[in-house]
């Protein structure tokens, strides 16, 4: 049986006006933002963003997977991909390496669980893969956000996180690799202290969970 939730309020797409005061927000707290209308859109604008040739790690994300971004930069061979090569290493010797590649491309992709109008990112991982670059080890960082992922604050985000995404993902988890995900690790972006660093591309439509 699916355990998807009902449609409700974390699935229904922010209004203009909201998504002008997250857009507001986040740039007062030093990331770029960009609002698009569509997946379509920020397929091409995330191909604009990165130059052929760089060394590129995308975050597991179902809207990646949905825009076709993923496919865009993990099969095409117009970059350096951190997912292709990581698929021809081995684990057991190789782990340490895997993780500062994964840690430090050029740019990595990806998105968040939510966003607040207050301008704060919420990213949640149950292995922790993508957060170091998110974080700040990567010189830049893109992330995709479809519209029904803003929420007032960060007590609504971390409720969404929890009653909504994770259920979602320990799904496609289960079917995936035979185990649900976890709530494992959260990471809190209020601001980033380097500007121009990070782009935030903002969606009129919901995609993703």
């Amino acid at each position: 049986m699916s355990t998807k939730p009902p449609a409700g309020p974390f699935t229904a797409p922010a209004s203009d006006q909201s998504l002008e005061r997250t857009a507001t927000a986040l740039k007062e707290h030093h990331f770029a933002v960009e609002i698009l209308d569509d997946g379509v859109a920020a397929r091409g604008r995330v191909r604009d963003l990165i130059p052929a040739g760089a060394t590129v790690f995308t975050g597991a994300s179902e809207t990646l997977r949905l825009t076709g971004i993923d496919e865009d930069i993990n099969e095409s061979g117009r970059y350096d991909s951190v997912k292709a090569r990581s698929r021809t290493m081995d684990r057991a010797t190789q782990l340490d390496e895997m993780w500062r590649m994964i840690a430090v491309p050029d740019v990595i992709v990806g998105s968040v669980a939510a966003v607040t109008e207050t301008g704060t990112l919420i990213a949640a991982s149950a292995s922790g893969s993508q957060l170091p670059g998110y974080a700040g080890a990567a010189p830049r960082v893109i992330w995709v956000v479809g519209a029904q992922k803003i929420v007032p604050d960060l007590p609504t985000a971390l409720t969404r996180i929890e009653d909504h995404c994770l259920p979602l993902e320990s799904e496609r988890a289960q079917k995936a690799y035979g185990v649900p995900s976890a709530l494992n690790k959260l990471l809190i972006l209020n601001a980033e202290p380097h500007p121009g660093r990070a782009t935030v591309l903002l969606l009129r439509t919901p995609i993703g969970y």
